[in-house]
């Protein structure tokens, strides 16, 4: 089962690529993030039409998550169970050929000690204990989504250039390493050892020309799963094309029979 995540910035600007890229592929399930609509305007009947099962929590602006499957989705979950109404739309988990699948867009932060980053890092605690409370780590688990994380040195383009600076300041860091301690195995680095590749370039300093990117899309599973990876790696190809997302796929293969 090959499963991937990807920041697409707007599912509705841009929904063609998505099942372009997902029928060129063969991707199985595709977890999405900033899907930027909410629930009544989300484009349920293309998806549908084009063959696949969707999960999807949306809200306007910068939020919105969604998971999209050639399998059929069980079990959702739609926020922390905790949250309410009024909560920010950034996490969807589902059950999909018995893997439990929590797909997340991590809060951005904007500054250092604003209110929005203590909200980041509290917001990170809050997913640790869900997984201590609600998911067993001998069973097929998988976290994945835009982290807004950068946890090692191989994942930023520059050390000196980002270092202290958001998304790779050490409270961030080490939020996210708390998650990770849950049990977590990040497959890219698994399996790839020190290559350095990034899945996000800013639009804007031809940072994508000049390959100024960061990895903050990542892949993270449990033992057992991990165990069954037979690949991760970061497709580039989306991120060439015109109108692009900032961000581009990161894909995983899994030996699940």
């Amino acid at each position: 089962m090959k499963i991937a995540t990807w920041n697409v910035n707007s599912i509705r600007l841009r929904l063609d690529q998505v099942l372009e890229w997902l029928n060129a592929t063969g991707t199985d399930v595709v977890c999405v993030q900033e899907t930027k609509v909410d629930d009544e305007n989300f484009p349920l009947q293309p998806i549908v039409d084009a063959g696949f099962h969707v999960a999807f929590f949306g809200q306007k602006s910068y939020n919105g998550v969604a998971i999209i499957s050639r399998y059929e989705i069980a079990d959702v979950q739609k926020g922390f169970p905790e949250d309410d109404d009024e909560s920010p739309k950034r996490l969807i988990a589902a059950t999909i050929n018995g893997v439990r699948i929590v797909n997340t867009y991590i809060p951005n932060g904007t500054e250092l000690w604003t209110d929005k980053f203590t909200f980041k890092l509290d917001w990170l605690q809050r997913l640790r204990r869900m997984f201590d409370e609600d998911c067993d780590l001998n069973s097929n688990v998988l976290l994945c989504g835009d982290f807004n994380v950068a946890p090692e040195e191989l994942d930023v383009w520059s050390v000196p250039q980002w270092t202290g600076k958001l998304h790779f300041s050490k409270p961030e860091r080490a939020a996210i390493d708390h998650v990770k301690k849950w049990g977590f195995v990040d497959v890219f680095r698994k399996l790839n050892g020190d290559l350095q590749e990034f899945s996000w370039w800013n639009y804007r300093e031809g940072a994508w020309q000049r390959n100024q990117g960061l990895r903050i899309d990542h892949i993270w599973v449990s033992p057992p799963l991990a165990d069954k990876c037979t690949g991760c790696w970061i497709d580039k190809s989306p991120r060439g094309q015109e109108k692009p997302s900032d961000h581009t796929p990161v894909v995983a293969d899994f030996d699940i029979r």
